[in-house]
């Protein structure tokens, strides 16, 4: 499981022009599955998210959590997250698992993120959907559940 996390003031998704989510100050959590990933990914993935300290205290330095500043998340799954693009110029997107997997396994993690007191805010799993954030920092980091 793959999941970029970007630090934001504030965020929000529409699909059909519709907001389905929008936060102020915390991360947009673009989230990919693939086919080997199980709730122990997602679990550790969580973890991770809520306790990586990355807002700034009182003297600008990184030393905050997610759950230290209260902030909230907006999270969008995202299969291109696991696009091979080493071959030609179209992306190939076989490592991404099957829809039905993956949105089960979303669904898992963002009522895992919701289970720690964290405000989620989502997207619309396989839509077409229109993400806009003012990235804090900028602060973008990429956590891979299978590089722990």
């Amino acid at each position: 499981m793959k999941a970029v996390i970007q630090r934001a003031a504030n965020a929000k998704v529409t699909v059909k022009n519709e907001i389905t989510g929008q936060i102020d100050n915390g991360l947009v959590v673009l989230l990919g599955v693939t086919h080997d990933d199980t709730l122990e990914d997602a679990e550790y993935l969580v973890n991770k998210i809520v306790h990586l300290r990355i807002f700034e205290d009182e003297e600008d330095k990184m030393n905050l959590s997610l759950k230290d500043v209260e902030g909230s998340v907006l999270s969008i799954s995202q299969f291109t997250l696991y696009g091979d693009t080493r071959k030609g110029r179209r992306p190939n997107f076989m490592a991404a698992a099957k829809p039905e997997p993956a949105k089960k396994l979303y669904e898992e993690f963002n009522r895992l993120l919701s289970d720690t007191g964290i405000q989620v805010e989502t997207g619309e799993f396989g839509a077409m959907m229109n993400v806009e954030l003012v990235n804090q920092g900028p602060v973008t980091l990429v956590l891979d559940s299978a590089e722990r």
